[in-house]
């Protein structure tokens, strides 16, 4: 995400010169090359303009430590401006009601029906929550059955009623069917239109009015840039939200509606859409977006999601079995199900300090494992768990069965069998082994 933002912004320090400190000679330039860059992601101008005259402000007359170049001072001071920008510090959802109530707006295709999911669950994986979805859309065709749809993926129940055409009357219903039902929170899924109208702006106001919702927010497509901050402050106008929520962030390469919306509309975005698997969908943190567009990687994230993924008892396991070089290809296979589970290759890599610059041009395919996958499988389950037996007539049925061929299967175990002996290596050298003794006396 913001690709292009982040090679302009990296370009304009290049041209940041001079040593000992920064002038209004030396920064001049660079805060020239930054607006511009910001200008042509989509920002809006005023943002911009007011955001390198602070920049500026902050960095004339710095001394520069002798180990520091100026150009890394100011990255330093654009860094923390640009998490400024975007609120500074995350903050969190309101689910104080009993049940606690959110009420999702914003134009139609932003993505509210698919974000209303993907929340459910969110507070039901990572929160222990019990939500319920509520299908208020009762004028876009198949709005309410995909809904249902996408609480059947996600395993959260779904409040409709086919007949009623009275938006008010169902959130009011699916709140009473939540305290019956014993659901802690009601995500209430609201009409988006292709664009403002005052029917549609009173009808949300009357649900919002009606019901008291606990948060109030405003689901935007981010690609849309300047429209969506646009679109943004006219409902914020209408609706008084809690907060943004971004979706599609993952395919935004400019950041206008990151960079800009906080200080527009003044609410905070709280969260962001990065893909479209249910469980793409990350808590917005402004620092650490501001890493990711100063390609300094988001590696607390990435420590997240794997945490997410990790199962103690199963670490247990796998380390016994490595230290006893039984690590086999099921232990493969289940290592690859995890990676896969913590989202986008490309955007999990990018996460590493250093990388994201170092793959802008390459594409990682999701189905980067496929051919790995499809060669394990095509292995009997006595091949699997004992790799030993891979004979040359084995290795040609397998390239066979995967719709490989052999050689492909070749790198494969070479490459499994040198995993294997370097896990087996890194297990041996822990802290107390005899390879590497411990430095207690």
């Amino acid at each position: 995400m913001f690709e292009n933002l982040s090679e302009r912004l990296d370009r304009s320090f290049k041209l940041l010169k001079g040593e000992g400190k920064i002038t209004e000679i030396n920064v001049a330039e660079t805060l020239k090359d930054v607006r511009k860059a910001l200008l042509d992601a989509d920002v809006n101008y005023k943002v911009a303009k007011s955001f390198t005259d602070t920049v500026k402000e902050k960095a004339l007359g710095q001394n520069v430590l002798t180990s520091v170049k100026p150009s890394q001072l100011m990255v330093k001071i654009v860094h923390d401006e640009l998490a400024s920008l975007m609120g500074g510090t995350a903050i969190d959802i309101n689910l104080a009601g009993s049940p606690a109530i959110i009420l999702m707006s914003g134009l139609q295709g932003s993505g509210k029906t698919t974000f209303s999911g993907k929340l459910a669950n969110m507070l039901k994986t990572k929160r222990n929550k019990k939500p319920l979805l509520a299908a208020c859309d009762v004028y876009r065709p198949a709005a309410i059955e995909q809904l249902r749809v996408v609480g059947e993926q996600v395993g959260v129940p779904v409040y409709m009623e086919l007949e009623n055409k009275n938006p008010v009357e169902i959130a009011m219903n699916a709140i009473r069917e939540a305290r019956a039902k014993g659901n802690d929170v009601v995500i209430v899924d609201t009409a988006g239109r292709l664009a403002i109208d005052e029917q549609m702006m009173k009808e949300i106001a009357a649900i919002k009015s009606a019901i008291q919702p606990d948060e109030t927010l405003f689901v935007v497509d981010s690609m849309t840039g300047q429209d969506a901050v646009n679109t943004a402050k006219e409902f914020n106008e209408r609706l008084n939200f809690d907060g943004v929520v971004l979706t599609k962030l993952d395919g935004d390469t400019r950041g206008g509606a990151a960079l800009s919306i906080r200080t527009v509309v003044d609410k905070p975005i709280k969260f962001v859409g990065t893909g479209e698997k249910m469980d793409a969908l990350d808590t917005f943190h402004p620092e650490r977006m501001a890493d990711r567009i100063l390609g300094m990687g988001d590696i607390v994230s990435l420590v997240e999601r794997a945490q997410e993924q990790y199962d103690e008892e199963e670490a247990k396991r796998l380390q016994k079995k490595i230290a006893k070089n039984q690590f086999d290809f099921n232990d493969f296979i289940a290592q690859i199900q995890q990676i896969k589970k913590m989202g986008n290759l490309k955007e999990l890599a990018s996460m590493i300090p250093g990388v994201g610059k170092a793959l802008k041009d390459i594409d990682i395919d999701d189905n980067a494992f496929k051919s790995i996958e499809a060669i394990i499988y095509s292995m009997t389950p006595d091949e699997r768990v004992n790799p030993a037996i891979l004979n040359g007539s084995r290795r040609q049925r397998i390239a066979k069965g995967s719709g490989t061929t052999v050689q492909e299967v070749n790198k494969l175990i070479k490459q499994f069998d040198e995993t294997r002996k370097m896990m087996r290596m890194l297990t041996a050298a822990k802290p107390g082994s005899k390879k590497f003794p411990s430095l207690k006396r």
